[in-house]
């Protein structure tokens, strides 16, 4: 804690006492402060010039601004070159890149500047600030985050008597640049699901090498810490995508604090905008939510990094990204359901008529099968 500066009105006492010869020791028992306040006080006097007498023009508020100009200024922490503290951050999410390596690019652009430990210390306290919570290093393409949004915006479905119905929003974002999809939905069940991945990697213009949901059921049929059961269409769809599914760990909220984040923002900065308007279905509503998302990762900058998600998923994300595959995911997995004649052919479908209906008797008139007793 900085010492309290003295009144000026001892800064004088001190100034003339010292003129007289008056020993130190001296000075501070008749002023009433300690002896290495007088030192310190003497040496200002000598760094600003000051001699007694003193002029006799010079107020109280001009001896102390000639006496601390310097005070509260970090001159040696100014003589070195300064890194960009944002693009250190960004370039640690790229695989393969260490702060030894960025030190010793930085130093060769400023020979005169810090030490190794000395630029750690600096970068560990300038990130310690962008969040209070556990920090996670993310890499470029490795995860896409996926969770459904705990609100929900009421859509009219009927104009007459104004009856609403909630619409679910999906969340998606990607750990290394933040970008952000959302899309709603009427249902989280599980061709709701699978039809949002399938447009985030659209939107996206790419694959994560993992998506880590939560353990919801429509995502993970049992979780645990070692061997969590994944749903089976889910896991096909990852297959189909090239890509793997990483459940967040049960319990451990913090393994999903990105897309927590990112759903806070899209509560915040989507719907709080959206609150006053009326929406007659999905696709309205989708208009507007993907109006808010382009305003959101094209032209919001991101505080302390000072760009936006949109430039940081081409520069961090793009070149670890694998491509969409050149066909489509199956019906079967999306959840799109096919024609009524592919339906037939593929169930065996019996035809109409009195044949079917007898058919249909005798099928209901068939016994359960017995298990044998175990």
């Amino acid at each position: 804690m900085p010492a309290e500066r003295i009144a000026m009105r001892q800064v004088r006492d001190v100034l003339r006492l010292n003129a007289a010869g008056v020993p130190g020791n001296e000075i501070a028992r008749r002023v009433g402060v300690a002896p290495s306040t007088v030192r310190l006080t003497l040496k200002r006097l000598a760094a600003a010039g000051l001699g007694w007498p003193l002029p006799t023009e010079m107020t109280d508020a001009a001896l102390e601004a000639q006496l601390f100009t310097a005070v509260g200024k970090k001159q040696g922490h100014r003589r070195r070159a300064e890194p960009d503290w944002a693009a250190v951050h960004r370039e640690l999410k790229r695989k393969h890149v260490t702060l030894q390596i960025l030190w010793d690019e930085y130093i060769e652009r400023h020979p005169g500047g810090y030490r190794y430990s000395r630029f750690c210390e600096l970068y560990r306290g300038w990130a310690s600030r962008i969040s209070v919570t556990m920090r996670q290093t993310h890499a470029g393409g490795d995860k896409l985050f996926v969770d459904y949004a705990g609100d929900t915006v009421p859509v009219i479905i009927d104009r007459l008597t104004g009856k609403t119905r909630p619409a679910q929003i999906f969340v998606a974002v990607l750990g290394a640049s933040n970008f952000t999809y959302a899309e709603a939905s009427w249902t989280q069940a599980l061709a709701d699901w699978i039809g949002a991945h399938t447009r985030a990697f659209e939107a996206i213009g790419g694959v994560p090498n993992l998506l880590v949901p939560d353990n919801t059921k429509v995502a993970v049929i049992k979780a645990c810490l070692y061997e969590p059961q994944i749903n089976r269409t889910y896991s096909e769809m990852a297959a189909h995508y090239d890509t793997a599914v990483l459940p967040a760990r049960p319990r451990r909220p913090r393994d999903k604090a990105k897309v927590e984040a990112a759903v806070l923002i899209v509560e915040r900065w989507l719907l709080g905008r959206l609150r006053h308007r009326r929406f007659y279905g999905l696709a309205e509503l989708n208009v507007a939510i993907g109006q808010l998302l382009h305003q959101l990762n094209e032209e919001r900058p991101i505080r302390r990094l000072g760009v936006t998600r949109r430039a940081l998923l081409e520069e961090l994300d793009r070149p670890h990204l694998k491509k969409l595959p050149s066909e489509p995911a199956p019906a079967a997995i999306t959840g799109t359901p096919p024609s009524p004649i592919t339906c037939r052919r593929a169930t065996g479908a019996m035809p109409t008529g009195p044949s079917s209906a007898f058919a249909t008797r005798r099928l209901r008139s068939v016994p359960p099968r017995q298990h044998c007793a175990s």
